[in-house]
């Protein structure tokens, strides 16, 4: 499992192993990790040109060090300073020692200009060590012009830690940000470089250890589940199982205007580790027509028999007595789409049960009363806020997928889909399919984070570099689970 921590917790742990540690020794730990990361992104060291654009704190000392062997392996390596007077001074000596020169940021040029921006221009690779974890709020004023000529440079990026401009803490991105093809970051990953639109600024990211393993606490603020951990996960059947006791899943879903997402949504419960679907709702025909092998039922969730967990919502269209009576049942419960709309908030925070709501970033604005930009640019804070206010664990949907839970702790962190899964119908299918590993026995927050994992990895294994519908990424489910399993 990848695990995320805080800055302050990072900072916490920094603390105490530097008290045991050789004053230095951790920064030298982190430069020879950043060294190695640069020298290997430009695959031959000796006559490349290398720009370190430095700031007044510890990432700028890491990026000196790092740029100071690079420069006794041959590399050019030049330093524009932002904070001339505030520059770590044993980094600056380190460089100046092994033959680096070095640029005042605030300098112009004979032929006009900024200095700074010529050598950006004629780089091989710059090495982003301008903020480290602690930044907040975008790039400062006297940073911006010095992004915005790296993003129009043919340079390789490289941030140290965590691109300047992105909270380490959320991901979230206030103002202008350095863009990375690589993140070398220490001692532990950071939320934001998990997290979008923080990722995205982050590029590779690549984990450099100092130390920090044995000093950190046990609980992460944000896990990142891998394939081991799913398949640990995964509901298995054994020699006496029989398909109740794998458990059944009911799915209220679907009306005369979209018979198509209680399909999709059944066709995603199927596959997902439940022994049965019950389906109740008007698109009866249509799903025994696509699904024979699912139980069908026209007299409402009350008598549709027993089942371990129930899935709400999807093309629910107006039914909110349907939704009503779904949430006053004893198992737990999925609740998307047009569920999500129709459900009373106390109802749900007053569930005995385990909830699950899966919101995509509109869903979430809506149930939160904000705009939608604001659930996107702050997701991580948004999914908490959500889970709080409704007493459920909430899958927030996007590009990185968020499930938190209602207490707190951890919130997973998925990344394995893809942008063709943006498609409709893709969300029903992640409902049933998360639905049915709630009827399977697994929690809320583990059916929510291996649903997504499942689902995204489908969606990609059916794209495979080509547009996918809905249906695709379902029939996508088994050959995940398999590639999960290594079967």
């Amino acid at each position: 499992m990848r695990t995320a921590y805080s800055v302050e917790t990072v900072r916490a742990a920094e603390r105490e192993l530097m008290a045991r540690s050789p004053e230095g020794v951790l920064m030298q730990r982190a430069a020879a990790g950043l060294a190695v990361a640069c020298a290997d992104l430009l695959g031959r060291v000796y006559g490349t040109r290398v720009v370190l654009l430095v700031g007044s704190g510890d990432n700028g000392g890491d990026a000196l060090y790092a740029g100071a062997r690079l420069a006794r392996r041959g590399a050019g390596v030049t330093a524009v300073l932002l904070a001339p007077e505030r520059t770590h001074a044993g980094g600056l000596a380190a460089l100046r020692g092994a033959g680096g020169t070095v640029v005042d940021a605030g300098v112009e040029s004979a032929s006009g200009g900024g200095a700074a921006e010529g050598v950006i221009l004629r780089a091989d690779l710059v090495v982003d060590g301008i903020v480290g974890i602690g930044g907040r709020g975008g790039l400062r004023a006297g940073a911006v012009p010095l992004a915005e000529v790296v993003r129009g440079a043919r340079a390789a990026v490289v941030a140290v830690d965590l691109p300047s401009g992105v909270d380490a803490d959320s991901g979230e991105v206030a103002g202008a940000a350095i863009r990375a093809d690589l993140t070398v970051t220490f001692g532990t990953h950071k939320p934001g470089l998990l997290i979008d639109p923080g990722r995205e600024y982050a590029g590779t990211v690549r984990l450099v250890d100092i130390g920090l393993g044995e000093v950190l606490p046990a609980q992460a603020e944000l896990e990142a589940l891998q394939h081991a951990d799913v398949a640990r996960l995964l509901p298995v059947p054994g020699a006496e199982s029989d398909k109740y006791r794998r458990g059944v899943v009911g799915v209220a879903a679907g009306s005369a205007r979209y018979p198509g997402a209680a399909v999709l949504a059944v066709a995603g419960a199927l596959r997902g580790g439940a022994g049965a679907v019950r389906y109740v709702g008007p698109a009866a025909d249509a799903v025994i027509a696509r699904f024979p092998e699912a139980l069908v039922s026209d007299q409402g969730p009350h008598r549709a028999g027993r089942v371990q967990a129930w899935v709400v919502g999807p093309g629910a269209g107006e039914d909110a007595a349907t939704v009503a009576e779904v949430l006053e049942a004893d198992v737990p419960v999925l609740i998307d789409a047009d569920g999500l709309r129709l459900a009373d908030r106390e109802a749900v925070r007053g569930r005995g049960a385990p909830t699950l709501m899966t919101p995509h970033a509109g869903e979430a604005a809506a149930l939160l009363g904000v705009a939608r930009s604001e659930v996107e640019g702050a997701r991580l804070s948004s999914a908490r806020e959500l889970a709080a206010r409704y007493g459920a664990t909430v899958l927030l949907k996007g590009s990185t997928t968020l499930v938190a839970g209602p207490a707190g702790g951890a919130v997973r962190v998925n990344a394995t889909g893809t942008g063709w899964l943006a498609t409709a119908g893709s969300g029903d299918v992640l409902s049933g399919l998360c639905g049915s590993l709630l009827a399977a026995g697994l929690s809320a927050l583990d059916a929510g984070s291996v649903g997504a994992y499942l689902h995204g990895l489908a969606g990609r294994l059916a794209a495979e570099g080509a547009p996918v519908g809905a249906q695709d990424v379902a029939e996508g489910v088994g050959r995940a689970w398999r590639d999960v399993r290594g079967v």
